[in-house]
């Protein structure tokens, strides 16, 4: 397969990450016999250097252009850096921002998974740990609350906010289909949460998915109010495979769920449009404090390109070999300085990107 990648490295660590994931895909691709043609693009603090901008039209029709876009980390240290002078307008998140919104990427994905090789970094009950976890957050990423009308003003003498939580039927309808068709990728099961009891748009919400579930019976599903889901994922993790929700309640409830699994520099993410392009990106930030000193960890970005390699280029077996890739130089005990523990090896971001693509 011949796969054209948008390539932004980013800031602070992202440029190390980054080019781990690379050297990963490169053994893919000479075992695998694919070809990825790699544009690379600015965006974010490095644009602004370059360009006195974030991201430029330019880098955004050239992403455009190609399958998909693989993204390390925008911005540096808010207290020290010079961007952050700038207008909120000009500076580095503002092209994340942008580049979300040209490319419609609507479809928020968050793996959170519990390595058995760190559950004891896992801050739940060591029962709860033992059995594990690995649940996909999809979350709606355009719409809903963070979007709908908005305003504060005096009302009879008394300041009044107002936020406007607005979702229509397409809205909901292609979310759902993205988390049908991921939960048959994965163990077949959605849990759709929503506050039906409570909000006219969870109704709707509700109504909707259970009309897309017809479409995939070998899907088995469930509606889960927002509020026990969150009680649930520090309770019992294990049972969520693809946890399907709107904007808000995603946002909230899938930086719970990185939290469950102890190291938020092992978590992938993804961010999709109605076709098979997709933004693949770590969930960690920038980290300008160690920024050049090869210290950073690079999985979770290698773990994005698998995601990539699955969603966008169905390409499910090399996916899978990087995945195992990881957890076996896990089991040898390689881990760079953010998990490393008592009796482990620690090794550099690069040389923890070579013992993964050894190993693929």
């Amino acid at each position: 397969m011949n796969c054209n990648i948008a390539v932004i490295k980013g800031d602070g660590i992202g440029p190390e990450v980054v080019g781990e994931a690379m050297k990963v895909l490169d053994k893919v691709a000479e075992k695998y016999g694919h070809t990825f043609n790699y544009d690379q693009l600015l965006m974010g603090g490095c644009s602004i250097d370059v360009h006195g901008i974030p991201l430029t039209d330019e880098a955004i029709e050239r992403a455009k252009a190609a399958d998909a876009v693989l993204l390390g980390s925008i911005g540096g240290n808010t207290s020290t850096s010079p961007w952050y002078k700038l207008p909120p307008d000009k500076r580095p998140e503002a092209g994340l921002l942008k580049i979300r919104k040209a490319l419609n990427l609507f479809a928020n994905l968050r793996p959170a998974l519990l390595y058995p090789q760190l559950k004891g970094a896992c801050p739940l009950k060591e029962e709860i740990a033992e059995r594990g976890f690995d649940m996909m957050i999809m979350r709606e990423l355009t719409g809903g609350l963070y979007f709908g009308a908005r305003e504060t003003k005096e009302v009879d003498g008394v300041m009044t906010a107002v936020d406007t939580l607005t979702y229509n039927e397409n809205e909901i309808r292609r979310i759902a289909i993205k988390g049908f068709d991921i939960a048959m990728k994965r163990r077949k099961k959605v849990t759709s949460v929503d506050k039906a009891n409570v909000l006219d748009s969870s109704r709707l919400w509700r109504k909707i998915v259970e009309e897309v579930a017809r479409d995939y019976p070998e899907v088995t599903y469930e509606h889960m109010l927002v509020d026990n889901c969150a009680m649930q994922l520090v309770k019992d993790p294990a049972q969520f495979d693809v946890v399907l929700t709107e904007n808000m309640f995603g946002d909230i409830l899938s930086d719970e769920a990185s939290m469950i699994t102890g190291s938020i520099g092992m978590l992938a993410s993804a961010s999709l449009n109605e076709t098979k392009f997709g933004m693949y990106e770590p969930s960690g930030g920038s980290a300008p404090d160690i920024a050049g000193q090869n210290k950073a960890n690079p999985i979770a970005t290698i773990l994005s390109a698998a995601m990539m390699l699955r969603f966008t280029f169905d390409l499910d077996k090399e996916a899978e070999a990087i995945e195992k890739a990881i957890i076996q130089v896990l089991d040898e005990n390689y881990r760079t300085i953010d998990i490393l523990s008592d009796g482990k090896q620690l090794v550099s971001c690069s040389e923890m990107g070579d013992l993964i693509a050894e190993r693929v």
